[in-house]
């Protein structure tokens, strides 16, 4: 069985991420030999390629030390992270913003928390109560129109000091 190399303008199955099948599709984008991306030739979408779902994966060649030493650096020379240790790093920062909220907030008054406006000009360590995000404190100053207000769901860049 002879394949052709595939490209650009030429067809390809793959599978379509709005139809949700594999369908055929036209190359539009290549980079080398490799297909980037298609379009679908039954509802039109431009899409990244995927290979067909029918398709079975084909097994993976051994990896070098080399390749594999390579791979693992980053800019730098530290080793990339993988999926698991983003995710739980990314738990851990949500964690720290919370517990750093919820230290600004813990016994305030209600009336030290200053009605969120935009007119206002805010300062780090104000306390600020939002009509949709609730209580948050200033975590800092961007520029003379910005601040950055920490909230419980997390930190938001919001206008400040604007004359109305």
């Amino acid at each position: 069985m002879i394949t052709k190399k595939p490209k650009t303008g030429g067809e390809i199955d793959s599978y379509c991420t709005k139809c949700k099948l594999d369908l055929t599709h036209r190359i539009i984008a290549m980079v080398g030999d490799e297909v980037k991306k298609v379009e679908c030739k039954t509802c039109g979408s431009h899409h990244l390629y995927r290979r067909p779902k029918s398709e079975k994966l084909a097994p993976l060649a051994p990896k070098t030390k080399a390749a594999s030493a390579t791979k693992r650096e980053g800019s730098g020379g530290e080793e990339r992270k993988s999926g698991s240790a983003r995710a739980s790093a990314a738990a851990q920062r949500e964690r720290d913003q919370t517990m750093q909220w919820e230290h600004a907030i813990a016994g305030q008054p209600m009336g030290a928390f200053k009605p969120y406006r935009v007119t206002l000009t805010l300062g780090p360590g104000e306390l600020i109560r939002h009509p949709k995000f609730g209580d948050g404190v200033v975590a800092r100053v961007i520029d003379r129109g910005k601040v950055e207000i920490l909230f419980k769901d997390g930190p938001k860049t919001m206008a400040h000091g604007q004359v109305l």
